[in-house]
């Protein structure tokens, strides 16, 4: 079986989008870096399998997702649904969230991950 995650090919793309972060994802890293959710590790632009992620907890195998304007058409919006499945398929947990609830609820959002978490 091949390697699951940080396939190799995709490591100077998941530097390109950690040196290019939105806002949004610049912000929530500030508050799940360095174990300050929980203690729970998390990494940024991590890959699976083919799938470059958000936001990746290894002791809990939950994906964080957050969505700006480009996800809301029809063709992103199946294509995020096909990766969810996938991803769950693999044995991970898919949460999503919208880029401007890290700037109006961030402690909805924090809350949505800590529920994510298995015990």
């Amino acid at each position: 079986m091949s390697k699951l995650h940080n396939r190799k090919y995709l490591k100077d793309f998941r530097k390109e989008l950690r040196n290019n972060s939105t806002k949004s994802e610049s912000r929530l890293w500030k508050v799940l870096r360095k174990r300050q959710l929980e203690g729970r590790k998390f990494r940024r632009q991590h890959s699976i399998g083919n799938y470059i992620v958000d936001f990746y907890c290894p002791e809990e195998k939950l994906v964080v997702e957050l969505d700006g304007a480009v996800h809301h058409n029809t063709f992103n919006e199946a294509y995020d649904f096909k990766r969810t499945q996938e991803l769950e398929k693999m044995g991970f947990t898919v949460i999503r969230f919208e880029n401007r609830w890290v700037f109006e609820q961030m402690d909805m959002v924090l809350d949505g991950i800590q529920n994510a978490f298995r015990g």
